[in-house]
């Protein structure tokens, strides 16, 4: 082939069919002709058009080739061989010819190629990386190929003979590796350069098989299972063989103590059996002389705590009188205190005038202090922030009888896809009057069009194009060919990768594509008080309706599924998840009001129920919550601190949960007091009877939702903060207010009116004598606790029961708690129907990319002296442990990395742009300023014509050559002058190397002139993140490889992306929760030691309340209860209400006499009646209406983990710790 004898209607030039003998070239084309075929000497078979045509051809390759040099010198010299070799005719045979304007030119040709040619050009250029597009520079110029020769060979894709307007080979040309016999005809056999070679070796980035790169840290393996050991088939986990260890041995211990002390109190029995008769005797003859002169003082449940106050400790005996006084002080002045307590609730609530509710997720869920806060606040204030997603998912429904979704690839559904767009881009919302469209507020990489992530960027989002260009025919082309082709390249002017524009297909088989993704990136511009979006946000909100309106019944109609979403969408749903559950709340307190004021009452009685009815008491008890709530929110509401949705929803509950107890417990204290007695007296002995366990219940409540405030997460802070000052002002109120409305309930009562209505009296003759707070006798209740629940428990086949079961529990949740994950999923926190959790859904089930993964450089110092540019890049010359050939190592091993593929890199581009062998990218006018290549404005005018054949750019030379430069690095001073070229360049075929778009926000060029770039940033992908774990995992593997880096490199390198900010705090969630766990238990502790001076019930206590906790964790796994700073809470304050169920048992069992048996059944007799109606009940009715809660927040985190809680509790308090006690409890301190 030689010279050009004609060109095809898209102007591509086609050579002459006819040989010619070699020629030697004149001086400066012999130059020409070494600067790009340094193989090629002496004489040569091309003229110098045809070399021009071969230059022209081959720079578009160049740029992506260049930062590997034996993979360029390889292809290179596969197309010098082809186009100018003197031996051309040796190893190139034309098999075809055609006829153009009356000249015959080659349509074919066979090129004999040796195997060990083809598969070194293919081996030195595999794994070469084009940093702009995240992907192999294969995927640009060989299509994706997969081997030289085979089922996807690259020689095949470049020798296609490319259709009119498409980029490729004018000409066929059939790559083959033998040649006929006799045919004369040998291979093309040049000597190729491995990616390795000493003289032209690549990066180990682009060759990681090198021998320099073997000696490179690989990649860390996948993380091993837990420890297990496997017993016969059964694989079991050691923490679990443990466990089943420990409970054999502890029950057997168990058993041997328990049959021991069985025999030996059968011997003490047989022994004591006469004395104890006698004394029965004795003691039944003097107990009538007795009754008539006690009656006055005792008061059954107050009759023992009277008998044996010189028992008490210090405390409780101060605790005690001061009860005692303030008591009957209370009952003096109900009006004064009633009055003053609720003047200062009411002084608190004014401060509800400056409440503010904060709504913005990353203020509610990311602490201040908080690593990724702090990052993501530097990487928006020094590159940009991350742009705002409008995302659209558009899927087929799964077949009924297959249950496989059918692609999604077609030209109806295309069609439908421009329909969708063309109502997207007519939207108009209203902004301060003024009109927002798509346009006004999309990110435009190259300041003119949207950069839409759509599969109708293939079509230059043109409704005709899709039918100029063949309709899905080209969409599947493109699929292959989307980095290659200018008639796939998107309207922005860029490659649309098709694994971000479809869904549901696995490997890169996009035509069985069961989903389009549409993502309208949306630029974000947030300042301090989160405001700078206003236009933003009120364009998706009625984009969000449109698809309501509008898309959805659209698609519908096609038989397709329509799941959406919008950057503002997550924050509309919870402040309206904040409504959607007002009902549940009122019922909630309805249902709670309505047995406060059953159980608070006496026995009903159809005559007297009127009267002996609390339901105008349950009524204040409930509005005196109601007022500590408030004065809570009103306190801090004060001092500026803002409220959160959770805060109006939760702690009203709560505190009503809480509080409930209490007034249970109070008023259940005054009727068991006899009616013989003034009521003052009663109050007084109440106060006695009930003060010291309600202060310290409400005292262990109020320090474990206190030490929720260390929670990082603000929401959950602010949440305990406020629910411990709720807790404490409705304890306050509790023995105030409510304290005197007992009285003057009391006061209703005994003069005969209404409950209801007290200024109606009932005369005294309608009346039953015994009717008040006391209707006479012991309930049902207490009675099954005094003759059935306490004489059951006290049996020892019983207790060693009770120890065993409890204790197998605990040891199991334990085993349970270690399987318990910590995240939490984002279709729980919001409304069950919302739109939401489909698209949520959808998410996982059809996007095949993750998130974007940055990683950030701080401080990188680019001059020449340092090494700072070696350690970052991955081209040739560059470090083998630097940081971009970490990013490619890492790669390889996704499924632990966490990491999909090599970064994009604005250095290793800026570099290969200054390469003199990117011959048409850096280049200048002889002014000195910058000549951007040949086929842009101004060497190549927008109306067309000729380009760069004469005109303004005819004298642009090169920046620099390789004599100007230092190991292919330029000048300190290079660097600067030519940075800010390359970030304004444009990518285009001559140069697709150019910055703008793809790198305009990766530098940040402040004060860049002193030498150090301040910040910069290598774009890469997370692999796909389905699961909560998936998240913190890519979390936690993307920051140890950013330790490991920095400190390999010495320098400061932190991978950032959109989601860190949110899952950081899982990261040591665990330590989290078992710290804060830890300091409430403590505080408990202390505060049971010093109210009761018993080191020995205090332990008790916490025992129990570990054992609840513990419990808890147990099912929370069992019910797959995530652990987040929700459930942290839970877990902190359920120690709080636990506590309820422990110190009143504990407390009439440390003030009784008598054997730990006979103190046991005293304390379930006098109080277990109260714990149960008044704390298990009370809280089991609230807890139950939770579970019709639009919120699947509300049902997973408050009704499950709270009814495991009540449960849990109950059976603690009243079946394993009376138990315990009877068992090991503390000895009584005096027997009087």
């Amino acid at each position: 082939m030689y010279d050009i004898c004609g060109q095809r209607s898209d102007g591509k030039v086609l050579n002459c069919p006819y040989g010619s003998p070699s020629v030697k070239p004149d001086v400066l084309f012999s130059a020409k002709i070494q600067s790009l075929c340094p193989s090629i000497s002496g004489n040569v078979c091309c003229t110098e058009d045809q070399f021009d045509t071969l230059r022209a051809q081959v720079q578009q390759a160049i740029p992506f080739l260049v930062g590997c040099p034996a993979c360029l010198r390889n292809f290179l010299n596969l197309f010098c061989e082809l186009s100018c070799s003197p031996n051309q005719s040796l190893f190139i045979n034309v098999t075809s010819v055609s006829e153009v304007n009356g000249n015959l030119t080659v349509d074919g040709i066979d090129f004999f190629v040796s195997d060990a040619f083809g598969e070194g050009l293919y081996d030195s250029c595999k794994e070469v990386k084009f940093g702009t597009m995240n992907t192999r520079a294969i995927e640009f110029i060989g299509a994706g190929a997969t081997n030289f020769k085979g089922e996807f060979k690259f020689c095949h894709i470049i020798g296609q003979k490319a259709a009119p307007g498409f980029p490729g080979s004018p000409y066929a040309i059939d790559f083959k590796s033998t040649v006929p016999d006799l045919s004369g005809m040998r291979l093309m056999n040049v000597s190729t350069y491995s990616c390795g070679d000493a003289s032209l070796g690549c990066s180990c980035g682009d060759c990681p098989s090198s021998p320099q790169c073997s000696n490179s840290e690989p990649p860390s393996p996948p993380k091993k299972d837990h420890c297990s050991i496997t017993i016969g088939p059964v694989k079991v986990r050691c923490i679990d063989f443990a466990l089943a260890i420990a409970y054999i041995i502890l029950v057997l211990g168990l058993f041997g103590w328990a049959l021991f002390h069985w025999q030996r109190e059968g011997i003490l029995e047989s022994e004591r059996e006469p004395l104890l008769k006698s004394i029965d005797e004795d003691e039944a003859n003097s107990s009538n002389m007795q009754y008539d002169e006690n009656l006055a003082l005792e008061g059954r449940g107050v009759a023992s705590q009277l008998k044996n106050e010189a028992q008490l400790s210090i405390i409780q005996g101060y605790m005690s009188r001061f009860y005692r006084s303030y008591g009957i002080w209370v009952a003096r002045n109900p009006t004064l205190v009633l009055g003053s307590s609720l003047a200062v609730v009411i002084v608190l609530c004014f401060g509800l005038i400056h409440i503010e509710v904060e709504t913005r997720p990353e203020k509610l869920w990311v602490g201040p202090g908080s690593k990724a806060a702090e990052e993501k606040q530097f990487f928006d204030s020094h590159l940009a922030p991350f742009y705002r997603i409008e995302q659209l998912i558009l899927a087929t429904l799964p077949d009924k009888t297959q249950g496989k979704s059918p692609s999604i690839v077609s030209d109806d559904n295309i069609r439908l896809l421009f329909e969708i767009q063309e109502k997207v881009d007519g939207l108009r919302a209203i902004y301060s009057g003024l009109n927002v469209s798509l346009t006004d507020i999309c990110l435009k990489p190259l300041g003119h069009d949207c950069a839409t992530q759509s599969i109708l960027q293939y079509f230059k989002m043109d409704r005709e194009n899709f039918e100029n260009y063949g309709g899905v025919t080209h969409a599947e082309y493109c699929f292959q060919h989307y980095t290659s082709s200018d008639t796939c390249m998107s309207a922005f002017e860029a490659p649309l990768d098709p694994s971000t524009a479809l869904g549901g297909f696995s490997g890169i088989n996009y035509s069985e594509a069961s989903a389009f993704v549409v993502t309208y990136p949306v630029n974000n511009a947030i300042d301090e008080a989160g405001n700078g979006n206003g236009k933003a946000v009120a364009w998706e909100k009625a984009f969000v309706q449109l698809v309501k309106d509008e898309l959805l019944p659209l698609v519908q109609s096609r038989n397709l599924s329509l799941s959406f979403s919008s950057e503002s969408s997550i924050e509309e749903e919870l402040k309206r998840e904040s409504t959607a559950d007002i009902m549940t709340i009122v019922v909630s307190y309805l249902v709670m009001f309505a047995y406060i004021s059953i159980t608070l009452g006496d026995e009903p009685r159809l005559s007297t129920f009127y009267i002996s009815s609390k339901v105008l008491l349950g009524l204040s008890g409930v509005v005196l919550v109601m007022l500590s709530v408030l004065g809570s929110v009103g306190l801090f509401s004060a001092f500026g601190v803002k409220s959160t949705l959770i805060i109006m929803e939760v702690i009203p509950f709560l505190v009503l949960a809480v509080g409930v107890d209490n007034m249970c417990i109070l008023v259940h204290a005054v009727k068991r007091q006899p009616l013989a007695l003034p009521l003052e007296e009663r109050i007084s002995n109440a106060m006695v009877e009930v003060g010291l366990s309600i202060t310290l219940a409400s005292l262990s409540e109020i320090l474990a939702f206190s030490v929720g405030g260390f929670t990082p997460m603000p929401a959950c802070r602010v949440f305990s903060l406020f629910a411990a000052v709720a807790v404490l002002l409705d304890f306050l109120l509790q023995v105030t207010a409510f304290v005197s409305l007992i009285v003057f309930d009391c006061l209703r009562a005994e003069d005969n009116r209404i409950d209801c209505f007290p200024c109606i009296k009932i005369p005294s003759s309608t009346q039953e004598p015994d009717e008040g707070m006391n209707s006479g006798g012991p309930g049902l209740l207490a009675r099954y606790m005094q003759e059935i629940h306490a004489p059951f428990l006290g049996l020892w086949a019983v207790k060693v029961v009770v120890i065993a079961v409890f204790i197998a529990f605990s040891l199991a949740s334990i085993a349970l708690s270690t399987r318990v994950e910590s995240g939490l999923e984002q279709q729980i926190v919001l409304p069950r129907d919302s739109y939401l959790q489909g698209y949520f859904t959808n998410i996982s089930e059809y996007l095949r990319i993750g998130p974007p993964l940055y990683f950030v450089v701080k401080d990188y110092n680019y001059s020449l002296e340092s090494r700072d540019t070696n350690k970052l890049c991955s081209i040739n010359h560059c470090d083998s442990n630097s940081l971009l050939n970490g990013i490619s190592r890492a790669s390889l091993v996704p499924e632990s990395s966490f990491i999909a593929k090599s970064a994009a890199s604005w250095l290793d581009d800026f570099l290969v742009w200054l390469s003199p062998e990117a011959f048409s990218c850096c280049r200048k006018f002889t002014n000195g300023s910058y000549c951007p290549p040949d086929d842009q404005p101004p060497c190549c005018s927008p109306g067309g014509g000729s380009c760069g054949l004469g005109g303004v750019c005819k004298d642009c030379t090169m920046c620099f050559r390789h004599a100007d430069l230092v190991n292919d690095r330029p000048f300190t001073e290079q660097f600067r002058e030519k940075l800010p070229w390359f970030l304004n360049a444009l990518p285009s075929a001559d140069c697709a190397k150019g910055g703008h778009g793809a790198y305009t926000s990766s530098v940040d060029l402040n004060g860049y002139e002193n030498g150090v770039i301040k910040a910069s940033e290598f774009r890469t992908y997370h692999t796909p993140v389905n699961r909560q774990g998936d998240y913190v995992n890519a979390l936690r593997a993307a920051r140890e490889f950013s330790s490991r880096v920095s400190d390999s490199l010495k320098m400061q390198i932190f991978p950032y992306s959109v989601f860190y900010i949110f899952f950081e705090q899982y990261l040591d969630i665990w330590r989290i929760a078992l710290t804060n766990i830890a300091i409430a238990l403590g505080a408990i502790f202390i505060v049971c030691l010093v109210i009761t001076s018993s080191l020995w019930i205090s332990a008790i206590i916490v025992l129990v309340l570990v054992m609840i906790v513990v419990d808890l964790m147990g099912v929370m796994a069992i019910l797959g209860i995530q652990l987040n700073a929700v459930s942290v809470v839970n877990l902190i304050m359920s120690i709080g209400i636990a506590v309820e169920f422990c110190v009143h048992i504990a407390n009439a069992f440390l003030v009784s006499n008598g054997s730990r048996d006979q103190r046991m059944k005293e304390a379930l007799s006098t109080i277990g009646a109260s714990v149960f109606s008044g704390i298990t009940l009370t809280k089991l009715v609230g807890v139950v209406v939770l579970f019709f809660s639009r919120s699947e927040l509300f049902v997973v985190y408050y009704f499950q983990m709270y009814l495991a809680l009540v449960l849990i509790g109950f059976l603690h308090g009243l079946v394993f710790l009376p138990v315990v006690l009877s068992l090991m409890g503390p000895p009584a301190r005096n027997i009087v």
